[in-house]
């Protein structure tokens, strides 16, 4: 218990003393993996249109040629950011350049740096979900719509990508969790994020375990709250739970409301009666 007591306190000390440097660590991290989880799902989004466009033997030799280099490209890029840690790309991305360039190219910004690597990396893990999300919906849905004339920029637009978006809603939440928990790599680069802030707290006062206990409880929070708002979200695209079936067709008319066109020989009895009611 006394080891309680005394992990409370330092805990407590820390909280007094460092509150709003883990507060700002908070918000940068937050703030990174927001903005690059919604860059990363447009390059996903653009990668995976571009694996799954349509090509046949009767297309010409030009388009085949542009799809097959365009698809080389797409895969190489998803092989290498998802088959290398993001710790290592910060490095090559952040030191290569100016490494290769005699520093002509170089980020003169530590946060571009962080921005770009992240997006760039979740980008390599949407591109395979964007996929997946396309090619999970029913073949005959694009069949439908090339029927009733609709070019491949109009299916998938109104189509298929409503559909498969709300597939992959699950998996742009997790990138957004995993961004969270993994922008801690960042300070690798000097980037100030939640955890940079531990590992300077910790410099200054030699107590490790207390503000590592913050900083799980930090991250906990966070990705915490970011479930129960993509919960939400994700709620909302599914719509109500209870709805009325349609039992009239809103586009046929009411049944008595229509009369076929009398026959020459009704009209003849119809007047014939009329004339007798007279």
């Amino acid at each position: 218990m006394e080891k309680i007591f005394q992990l409370g306190a330092d805990i407590a000390k820390l909280w007094e003393k460092y509150a709003s440097s883990y507060f700002s660590g908070m918000y940068s991290t937050i703030t990174l993996a927001l903005l690059c989880t919604l860059v990363g799902c447009l390059i996903g989004l653009l990668c995976g249109i571009l694996q799954t466009i349509p090509s046949s033997k009767n297309d010409n030799i030009v388009k085949r040629c542009v799809l097959l280099v365009i698809r080389g490209f797409v895969r190489l890029y998803v092989e290498v950011f998802r088959g290398t840690p993001m710790i290592l790309q910060a490095v090559v991305i952040y030191y290569a350049l100016p490494y290769f360039s005699d520093n002509a190219v170089k980020f003169t910004s530590i946060w571009l740096a962080a921005f770009v690597v992240v997006s760039i990396n979740t980008g390599a893990y949407m591109a395979e979900s964007v996929r997946g999300g396309i090619i999970s919906i029913d073949p005959g849905q694009t069949e439908g719509a090339k029927a009733i004339g609709m070019t491949h920029w109009q299916t998938m637009t109104n189509v298929i990508l409503p559909q498969a978006l709300r597939n992959i809603l699950p998996q742009i939440g997790n990138n957004l969790i995993i961004n969270i928990k993994d922008t801690s790599v960042m300070s690798i680069i000097g980037f100030t994020e939640f955890f940079a802030v531990h590992k300077t707290v910790v410099g200054a006062t030699y107590l490790y375990f207390p503000s590592a206990a913050i900083e799980m409880v930090g991250y906990l929070t966070m990705t915490v709250i970011a479930s129960v708002i993509l919960r939400w979200v994700e709620k909302k695209m599914d719509g109500a739970d209870s709805y009325e079936l349609a039992q009239v067709d809103a586009l046929t008319m009411s049944a008595g409301t229509y009369r076929h066109p009398a026959k020459p020989e009704d009209l003849l009895e119809r007047n014939l009666e009329h004339e007798r009611g007279k």
